[in-house]
């Protein structure tokens, strides 16, 4: 697949320009939850929060190969494989904008977490879907459902944080940042404290990891979402049960002996659709009770999350299943409540239990490689300690963790990975002067065609699918931004 001449995107998404007004702003106190949470912390013994994630890609498949979101591929070819669902999955990008008010209606008191994909945002407003749009921004920027609804940050072009070149990681964060800023106001943003990794992918190589966890605190986040298999304890044991439920300080320390930390909610193991579709986090919060930890008692939190839209259980079952549990929540008194990610850790905070006060984690098999490494310091050593452990033991690799570890997201994929990286090289040294002698470069139409199509290779799906036609994707929109890169100022 290659076509002759790379497309200007006269509706290039809006994902730069505005670096240093948007920093500004989110790392800016904020309130939120401490002024409009109506959660009895006294009462509550424990807590769930569900969060529901929703991305489509963008793939070159449009007339003469132009850049258009997988669900409008679908609306096209509607009568291959299961492309049927494209209005389906339509719909549930917008649905809750109807039943979260109405169970408020209802006198319920719902909860949920949203994680939407800069691709997928992008995507619907391409296609001119209003009704969509409108209904998110109802969903982020109207008064009473900031109460019940929190959105969660994430990549912009759901990138897998492990595989993705470490210059990239704030690339990606402040891009999503600039979408969502764009779509419904800086305000909505600056309430975004929390972070969604696409695919739950945790970088567990410690350079990377620490890059990571940089790129979200300068970005203003406070805490991000983190699957239970994917940390381990300082001293390398697997999480205990009760750790599962309260949150977690992840450290992260780098091969010269920097530390940085941050907090993280831990999403338990599971079959996600079902766990979420069928509303399990409240069933299992049901049988909770609070924790008492370094002498601080705090309510235990479920925490969740699946696709909002894929698969049977959550297009048919998750909305019914929804509406029961908050019914239930309602009539049962308020000793268990849907609780959203930030919600949860303020009412903890003015109870008076800080980040310091949480359980250590770090990266999975960190402890291995401390261990191997001695007291020496610096990447030759980090190095020399992946070598030697990765050849000692097949099951020991850097390559992160996620919620699809049956998969691998280098293995076999050199001819996407390679590519990438040399974009990404080339993207930096073709920018890196004129960014320090202008910082407004950013708004300039070539820098921002470069900047779309480098975080479009790095689209998880283009992997996900195996080699293929999801992979000649990622090669056209490869050759499309090696364009760019060699275009001037005038180009456009």
């Amino acid at each position: 697949m290659a076509f002759a001449t790379p497309f200007v995107l006269e509706d290039c998404p809006e994902i730069s320009g505005r670096e240093s007004e948007i920093l500004e702003q989110v790392n800016q106190a904020s309130d939120h939850w401490k002024e409009c949470s109506n959660i009895k912390f006294d009462q509550l013994k424990a807590g769930y929060a569900c969060a529901l994630h929703m991305h489509q890609p963008t793939i070159p498949a449009g007339n003469e190969g132009a850049l258009i979101s997988h669900l409008q591929h679908m609306f096209n070819h509607s009568g291959e494989g299961d492309n049927h669902n494209a209005e389906p999955f339509a719909q549930c990008y917008k649905r809750l904008a109807n039943i979260i008010p109405s169970l408020i209606e209802e006198g319920c008191n719902p909860r949920i977490m949203l994680d939407y994909s800069g691709n997928l945002l992008w995507g619907v407003k391409q296609m001119g879907r209003t009704d969509i749009t409108d209904a998110l921004k109802f969903l982020a920027c109207d008064a009473q459902m900031q109460k019940h609804v929190e959105w969660l940050g994430t990549f912009w072009s759901h990138a897998v944080a492990p595989s993705t070149p470490i210059p990239d990681l704030k690339l990606q964060i402040t891009a999503w940042q600039h979408q969502f800023a764009n779509l419904f106001g800086t305000a909505a943003l600056q309430r975004v404290k929390g972070f969604s990794p696409p695919e739950m992918h945790l970088p567990n190589h410690p350079d990377t990891l620490f890059e990571f966890i940089k790129a979200l605190k300068e970005c203003g986040y406070q805490w991000l979402l983190v699957q239970e298999h994917t940390v381990e304890n300082l001293n390398g044991s697997p999480l205990c049960h009760e750790q599962k439920y309260i949150p977690n300080q992840l450290v992260a320390k780098n091969s010269d002996g920097h530390v940085i930390s941050m907090v993280a909610l831990i999403k338990t193991q599971g079959s996600d659709t079902k766990l979420v579709g069928q509303m399990q986090p409240f069933y299992e919060a049901k049988s909770l009770n609070r924790q008492n930890h370094n002498s601080k008692e705090m309510p235990s939190l479920v925490t969740q999350i699946a696709d909002g839209e894929n698969g049977g259980v959550m297009m048919n079952e998750f909305p019914e299943a929804y509406l029961q549990a908050n019914r239930r929540c309602r009539d049962n008194g308020e000793s268990v409540m849907a609780i959203n990610g930030s919600e949860y850790l303020q009412l903890i905070s003015e109870a008076g239990i800080n980040e310091s006060d949480f359980p250590k984690v770090q990266g999975v098999h960190q402890h291995r490689i401390w261990n191997e490494m001695g007291e020496d310091l610096g990447r030759q050593a980090v190095s020399a300690a992946i070598t030697s452990l990765t050849s000692s033991d097949e099951r020991f690799n850097i390559e992160g963790a996620s919620w699809t570890n049956n998969l691998s997201w280098v293995e076999g994929y050199e001819n996407i990975l390679e590519p990438i990286n040399q974009l990404s090289a080339q993207f930096h040294k073709r920018f890196e002067q004129e960014l320090a002698a202008n910082p407004g470069i950013t708004q300039a139409p070539h820098y921002q065609q470069a900047l779309v199509h480098l975080l479009l290779t790095e689209t998880s799906c283009f992997r996900y699918w195996g080699q293929g036609t999801w992979t000649d994707y990622a090669r056209e929109i490869h050759r499309r931004g090696e364009f760019w890169l060699n275009q001037d100022s005038t180009s456009l």
